[in-house]
């Protein structure tokens, strides 16, 4: 199995014991998120530092806040890591609302720009902003891979497979109110189906309350592959496919 998004710098204990437990439960690959310039920094130090990492390196919607040109450099800088597999993640964000949302909108378009110009997967946070993130998608995202990153939109799920977005599902899947989530993870075609922590939040259900990280990644998929109604190996064969098609690992 594949964590397709963690925030391993925010986890705890350090990465090297959160690697070794993933590892020990199967899991293969982590992808670890920068949000920022501290946090990806940090990201690109641990994708140097443990083979089974690698980064993904954007601005996350809530540190958006006068985003420019230079900004935009950094992060394409930061692209240029061998082990940066997508940049992200980046989106819209209203719910917490920590930044301007025309700064929100315009660090949104850049890294879908830049995404383009790399040829590197984009990586979307949307929550309490669904009209104008998929608005934004429809306008500035044609010919990209996009991974909708802890997939919180069921009622558009197919818009998202009409426009080929892959559909990443967190650990809040397997809660037991959330029949919409699982009737989604259920229906989504198997080429379009990714898996997630985005630990430390966000712990499935067997461990919900506790700290998540990316060793649980196995505990959404075994739920996924029941709702599925296939085992967990053959859900894991065609996660781990289609992130290594996505990601090019």
């Amino acid at each position: 199995m594949v964590d397709t998004h963690c925030h391993l710098d925010l986890c705890d204990p350090a990465a090297d014991a959160l690697v070794e437990r993933a590892r020990s439960a199967g899991v293969t690959r982590l992808a670890t998120v920068g949000t920022d310039p501290g946090s990806t920094a940090r990201a690109l130090a641990l994708a140097e530092a443990h083979d089974e990492v690698v980064a993904i390196v954007g601005r996350h919607p809530s540190s958006a806040t006068g985003l420019d040109a230079t900004d935009v450099e950094a992060i394409e800088v930061a692209a240029g890591h061998p082990q940066v597999r997508a940049i992200g993640e980046t989106g819209l964000d209203y719910y917490r609302d920590r930044a301007p949302h025309a700064d929100q909108r315009r660090a949104f378009e850049a890294q879908l720009d830049l995404a383009r110009r790399l040829g590197l997967p984009a990586v979307i946070h949307t929550r309490a902003a669904e009209e104008d993130t998929f608005a934004v998608l429809r306008d500035r995202a044609g010919g990209l891979t996009v991974i909708l990153h802890c997939f919180s939109t069921p009622e558009r799920l197919d818009e998202c497979v009409e426009r080929g977005y892959l559909c990443s599902f967190a650990g809040n899947s397997t809660y037991p109110k959330a029949a919409d989530l699982q009737a989604a993870a259920r229906d989504v075609p198997e080429d379009l189906l990714l898996v997630e922590t985005d630990s430390p939040f966000l712990s499935p259900q067997p461990v919900r309350g506790q700290p998540n990280e990316p060793a649980n990644v196995v505990r959404t998929a075994e739920h996924i592959a029941g709702l599925r109604g296939v085992d967990y190996v053959t859900l894991e064969a065609a996660v781990e496919r289609n992130a290594a098609r996505v990601f090019g690992w």
